[in-house]
């Protein structure tokens, strides 16, 4: 599985925007951030929605009353907490479709 860092990132728009690197790096860097910023302040849900791109979601998930540690077999109590979930769009959607062989023959 090959791993894709924001670095990687700034690089493929740089070149794509002709761009110096230490530039395109100071903006990707301001929309992660912002990106982060709306998640953390999610009170206490949000919604953050790029068309074309996908949907990321912070929800609530449900107090656990009786969850078991699988170490000791103690129960325990687990709270709500908040989590974090991405939904592709459209275009994604599209993209994952096609079969294998059409995507590893282009």
């Amino acid at each position: 599985m090959r791993t894709v860092t924001k670095k990687d990132i700034v690089v493929r728009t740089a070149l794509k925007f002709d761009g110096k690197v230490y530039d395109v790096e100071k903006i990707i860097s301001s929309v992660f951030d912002a990106l982060s910023e709306f998640m953390k302040e999610a009170d206490p849900q949000i919604r953050i929605e790029i068309r074309d791109f996908g949907v990321f979601e912070v929800k609530i998930t449900k107090a656990k009353p009786k969850a078991r540690n699988p170490k000791t077999g103690e129960i325990i109590y687990v709270p709500a907490r908040k989590k974090t979930h991405f939904r592709a769009g459209k275009l994604l959607k599209d993209a994952f479709k096609k079969p294998l062989e059409e995507v590893i023959q282009a």
